[in-house]
Formats: structure tokens, C-alpha cells, sequence
């Protein structure tokens, strides 16, 4: 098997996959990417990566409109010791968290805080039927623990306790009937929708964590 990276999917069809403009021929495709940021860059006229992410500025503001931020997917900020802040939920929240206090300190006028920094506070991920993994960078865990791990957090991360009992029920009934669910997105082959699937995504790949 060989994996291939830093490379765009450009066209599927009844034949196959096309990738970086080279074909491989395939029966089955199974496609696991497609994260695209909100085309804001476009709008305002912005600097963004490959995947339309604002190169914001260190307090998340816009290059040229210091009264616009972006945060979370649409936003790119080198803010995690140097490497891009992850699209992770955690790191919008905590964008959003920082933004607040940058308006206040503008509307009260005092002194701007520092520079955004993300702080990781972790990794959850799960697999599969009491399967998952969990890296806090000290500790790193697999397994059923880990995916009794990863219901606690995402569970108490809700808000309100209607929707804690609401997912806890639903979460329980699925486990014990063994439901599971799958989502399908489907076309006739060779397409113009199959063809033009990998016109929107960089190829780098989906992303996962603590959501």
C-alpha cells in the first residue's frame, strides 16, 4: 500500500481517481476529506491558504480591516507555539474567548491583552464501538477507557441539561440495540458532481479531536 500526501484529487469517476492529475484505477472510492473554510477571505479580500483560511493577524484581527476577526476554521494563526492553531471546536472557543476581551479592552480603552495563544488541551477520537483514543500529551490512552473518556467530555461539554439527558438516552439506546447510522452521498457515475468533488478541498485530509 502506498499513502499519498500533499496531493489535490482532481476528478472521480466510473474508472477511478484521479489524483495530482495521475489516474488510479478503482472500483470503490471511499472519500474522507472536504473541510473547506467560509469563503470571508474572498469577501473581504484577504490573504488565505490553499484551504481559505485568513492569515490573521497575532490578535486574530484581519491584514487591512483591524475591526474584523476571523476565528476558528476560517481563521490561520500560528498561535500554537508557533504552528497553525487546529480546527478544532476548543481552539474556536478559545478564539472567541480572546476576541471579547480585545473589543472590551477597545471599548473601555485600555491596554490591548497579548498576542492569541492556543492552549491544547488535548485529543479525543473515537473509533469505534467502545474504541477510541485519547492524547493529552502526558497521558495517552486507547481502547474502552478512552471511549468512556470521550462520552464523559463530550457529554459535559453540552449545554444544558435537557441536552446532556437527550444524547446520554440516545447514546445508551444505540448501544444497546447496535444501532449504528452511515450517510451517503450519491451520483451516477461519471458524473459532473463526482467530477467536480475535488475541486473544494486541499488534500490534506479530514481532521479529528475533541469536538
Amino acid at each position: 500500500m502506498e499513502v499519498v500526501t500533499e496531493s489535490r484529487v482532481t476528478a472521480i469517476d466510473a474508472e477511478g481517481v484521479a489524483v495530482a492529475g495521475q489516474p488510479i484505477a478503482a472500483r470503490t472510492v471511499l472519500w474522507a476529506a472536504g473541510v473547506v473554510a467560509s469563503p470571508a477571505s474572498q469577501w473581504l479580500g484577504a490573504r488565505a491558504d490553499r484551504a481559505g483560511r485568513i492569515e490573521v493577524e497575532p490578535d486574530l484581527s484581519v491584514p487591512g480591516h483591524p475591526e474584523v476577526f476571523a476565528i476558528g476554521d476560517t481563521a490561520l494563526a500560528t498561535a500554537w507555539a508557533g504552528r497553525p492553531v487546529p480546527g478544532l471546536a476548543p481552539a474556536a472557543k478559545q478564539g472567541g474567548q480572546y476576541v471579547a476581551r480585545v473589543i472590551r479592552a477597545r471599548v473601555t480603552g485600555r491596554s490591548a491583552p497579548p498576542a492569541f495563544a492556543y492552549r491544547h488541551q488535548g485529543s479525543l477520537a473515537t473509533i469505534g464501538r467502545k474504541a477510541a483514543v485519547a492524547d493529552f500529551g502526558w497521558l495517552r490512552l486507547s481502547g474502552a477507557l478512552a471511549w468512556w473518556l470521550w462520552g464523559l467530555v463530550h457529554v459535559f461539554l453540552l449545554v444544558g441539561v435537557r441536552n446532556r439527558v437527550s444524547v446520554m438516552w440516545d447514546w445508551f439506546w444505540a448501544y444497546l440495540t447496535f444501532r449504528s447510522s452511515t450517510r451517503l452521498i450519491t451520483d451516477p457515475p461519471g458524473s459532473a458532481a463526482l467530477a467536480a468533488a475535488g475541486q473544494g478541498d486541499d488534500g490534506r485530509g479530514d481532521r479529528t479531536g475533541q469536538r
